[in-house]
């Protein structure tokens, strides 16, 4: 016989989830979700050290249950067991930013905690009775805890200086077995479904072939993502576009999870139009027979209700019983469906009443794969804790789409700022609603040390330390605490809620500190003054994320030079990298590099201005289609849209321009016009890096031509030179890893706009002459091996005779 499936929960997850009740309300801050965060595990340490030769620290606690067709297995530490002569003591530290005086009894999560440790202590060493000591401490506080437990229900005398607060209760075993045991009994009917879906959908999976016939490459990428996974690594996989990225690393990987290999399939992207892809690749393996429950997350704004999201009862009727009525609404629809799209979880949101945003994250819960934003996976502020809390870890499977994105998506997330104009706006609000001093104090301290910040700086300035400053900060973070719990209501509540997560999230990141830092201040362009803590190497951090999961899988179509982003997204030595050539001819494309025009700023006058529109008019003029032209910025785009239309536009040709912060409706119908048949020739003039130049799909005719201008390198900036001079002093070339990687990356997704499928025809031009330069042309994918060198004279004549050959060879 087969051996029975083991399903594991925590102890913290089991009482969290099955206990929970009441309202969603965030104007207080969510303060126990930073209890979590911060400081907690050092305080513990404080504590634990003071109890003594009989007191026993962070003690590993199992407890196994054998039902009819699995075990369950519940797994937990508690923080301390002490053993007296009058018996044993379970210890369960919690650390809180709240003023003690207001906590009357313990928050029944957490005695529920204690209580299933206590339980399972008691039932492995066969005791009668055991007690159970509840400690609140005061974070960020170096009081010393009393050297001996308090009596049953004692507490410190009442004092605003009150650091710690105990409750401590007895119990019999046979009133913690029955608690315990109806607890489990709750439990049984998610484990059955969680035990009889997963069985359903591994035996859907025997015999499920790769849907397609495999492309070039297709089999080799298949075979390595499979084989990472099975061996716990990570894998680099540079392959381009039309390749089929997505099926073959979506496949193996959930063929590893149906033969054991991974507990869940997370499938990370930047941008909205690659988890479409990956919902499809999903679909299509459903439909031949593949039973999979996934979800898509989608951002809170386009979920709420409201016309802008308020999480609390007063604001919005479903946060108001919200926990009561959740675990209900989920059982339903795991269990009567597997589609949980948008239109379906708002659907099923109002007939329960909850909250859709908050129900995705349930369901996410208990499906296979996970659809969704880096940030719910990394980002400190915003990822998800069920899965990526401080402690955790699961057989989970990152597929990282578009990758390239990730490295200053990941600098952002890892770093912090705080503008010191906004802390004094954040004074002025609360004046009429804080009578009292201590906030107005705390400000005031914040904003003086700012103030003697800025009379340092000049336009950049380096810092050593902000030590002493993050001291000033966890002060003002207890009496903004105190503030939201007793003005909730507040006109200026969310105001100053808002300003609370940023100090606090400013706070977090300082924890994170470490070589791969630089704490700066400098100014905004409005002349705000700012202090940042900037990650200037995402790795180690993005490092801890990937070992909360089995196995990690970097994919993108420009993930050169791959050593660079080995660099940026890993710390390990033994990560694998592929390289897949691209299947497609090389005779369907026409590669030219312009060798006379240069973008640099010392260069960017009228004249070049023209030479970059007749080389445009060349191009576009050859052959009647659609083209975009990429520029590195919206001056330079202007400027030169503004001789092509005076020099080069004609009746036959329209032009579209890209404007800055395009609605999702404009985007659209841009790109719409580009799906369209029209008789004239479309030049769409955009901006490179941005919304048009990488995950979009216009193949065939619908684009045969990309020029772009520029190597795309960022602006240069008080932080970009930072980031420079950090990696001169590394033995790196500063000016590649902040100027020369990153612009090169912007080119090549350009260009890859053009060929997408075997039946592709159409044009590249690079238009600056530093692409000839051996620092840019190495970090050229093979396949651009056979670029040619175009001038005023001869590109036309080159334009034509590459679309006359095409006109003659057979498709």
């Amino acid at each position: 016989m087969a051996e029975k499936k083991v399903i594991r929960i925590s102890v913290r997850n089991l009482v969290e989830f099955l206990l929970r009740s009441g309202d969603i309300d965030r104007r207080t801050g969510g303060f126990a979700d930073r209890d979590a965060m911060q400081a907690g595990t050092r305080q513990h340490q404080k504590i634990q050290k003071k109890m003594g030769s009989a007191y026993q620290a962070e003690v590993p606690l199992v407890f196994e249950r054998e039902y009819d067709h699995f075990f369950l297995k519940l797994e937990g530490r508690a923080d301390g067991i002490l053993k007296e002569e009058e018996g044993v003591l379970i210890d369960e530290i919690k650390g809180t930013y709240r003023e003690l005086e207001k906590i009357q009894e313990p928050v029944p999560v957490h005695l529920a905690q204690a209580k299933c440790y206590a339980y399972i202590y008691a039932k492995e060493n066969q005791l009668t009775q055991i007690g159970i000591l509840m400690t609140y401490c005061l974070l960020e506080s170096d009081e010393e805890r009393f050297s001996r437990p308090l009596t049953n229900e004692e507490v410190l005398p009442s004092s605003s200086n009150w650091r710690i607060r105990h409750f401590r209760m007895q119990y019999e075993i046979s009133e913690l077995e029955q608690w315990f045991n109806e607890l489990l009994e709750q439990y049984y009917q998610w484990a059955e479904f969680q035990f009889q879906w997963q069985k359903k959908r591994d035996e859907s999976m025997q015999g499920l072939e790769f849907p397609f016939p495999y492309r070039s490459g297709q089999r080799e990428l298949v075979t390595s993502v499979y084989r990472t996974i099975l061996r716990k690594k990570e894998l680099f996989v540079q392959a381009p576009t039309g390749i089929g990225k997505t099926m073959s690393t979506v496949f193996p990987a959930i063929r590893a999870i149906g033969e054991g290999y991974g507990e869940r399939l997370f499938y990370l992207t930047a941008k909205t139009i690659t988890r479409t892809v990956a919902e499809e690749a999903i679909a299509i393996l459903k439909n031949r027979g593949l039973q999979f429950k996934a979800i898509t997350l989608t951002a809170k704004e386009k979920m709420c209700i409201l016309e802008e999201p308020e999480c609390d009862p007063f604001h919005c009727p479903r946060a108001k019983g919200h926990f009561d009525r959740i675990n209900d609404a989920v059982f339903e629809i795991l269990t009567q469906g597997d589609v949980y799209d948008r239109e379906a979880i708002l659907s099923h949101a109002e007939k329960w009443q909850v909250c859709p945003h908050e129900l995705q994250f349930d369901i996410a819960s208990w499906v296979d794969g996970v659809i969704c934003d880096y940030n719910y996976a990394f980002d400190p502020t915003a990822k998800l804790k069920r899965f990526f809390g401080e402690g955790t870890k699961g057989d989970y499977l990152f597929l990282i789409d578009e990758a390239h994105n990730l490295v200053e998506r990941g600098r952002e997330m890892f770093s912090a700022s705080l503008v010191k104009e906004e802390m004094m706006e954040i004074r002025r609000a609360i004046k009429p609603y804080a009578p009292g001093k201590k906030l107005e104090k705390a400000l005031n301290r914040c904003n003086h040390q700012m103030l003697l910040y800025k009379r340092e700086c000049e336009s950049c300035t380096e810092l050593e330390s902000v030590s002493s400053f993050v001291l000033m900060l966890n002060n003002l973070l207890e009496e903004l605490e105190k503030y939201l719990e007793n003005h909730a209501g507040s006109a200026v509540g969310k105001q100053v809620l808002d300003f609370y997560f940023q100090v606090q999230h400013f706070v977090s990141i300082y924890e994170l500190l470490d070589e791969n830092y630089l704490i700066y201040t400098s100014y905004l362009e409005n002349g705000d003054f700012v202090l940042r803590l900037y990650c200037v190497n995402p790795a180690s951090n993005l490092q801890k994320c990937m070992n909360q999961g089995r196995a990690a899988v970097f994919f993108s179509a420009t993930l050169l030079p791959i050593q660079y982003y080995k660099k940026m997204f890993s710390t390990n030595q033994d990560d694998y990298a592929i390289y897949i050539d691209s299947p497609f001819a090389k005779e369907n494309r026409a590669l030219l590099i312009g060798k006379e025009v240069s973008t640099k700023y010392s260069r960017r006058n009228q004249k070049e201005y023209e030479k970059i529109a007749y080389y445009i008019s060349a191009v576009v003029s050859a052959r009647k289609g659609n083209y975009m032209v990429f520029f590195p910025s919206y001056r330079l785009m202007q400027e030169v849209y503004e001789v092509f239309q005076s020099h080069y536009q004609t009746e036959s040709i329209t032009c579209l321009l890209q404007e800055a912060a395009m609605r999702e409706r404009e985007r659209e119908e841009f790109l719409q016009l580009f799906a369209t048949d029209r008789e004239q020739t479309l030049v769409g003039f955009c901006i490179m890096g941005g919304i048009f130049s990488e995950g979009i799909d216009l193949d065939g005719e619908k684009l045969i031509g990309a020029i772009v201008v520029g190597t795309g390198i960022p602006q240069v900036g008080p932080e970009r030179e930072l980031l420079k001079q950090y990696y001169d002093r590394h033995g790196e070339n500063g000016f590649d890893y902040a100027y020369r990687f990153p612009g090169m990356n912007k080119v090549l997704q350009a260009a890859g706009r053009v060929i997408r499928t075997t039946e592709d025809r159409g044009v590249i031009l690079l238009l600056d002459e530093r692409f000839l330069n051996a620092e840019y042309r190495q970090l050229f994918p093979r396949e651009w091996s056979d670029y040619r060198i175009s001038s005023k004279d001869n590109i036309e004549k080159e334009i034509r005779e590459f679309w006359q050959k095409q006109e003659n060879s057979p498709m």
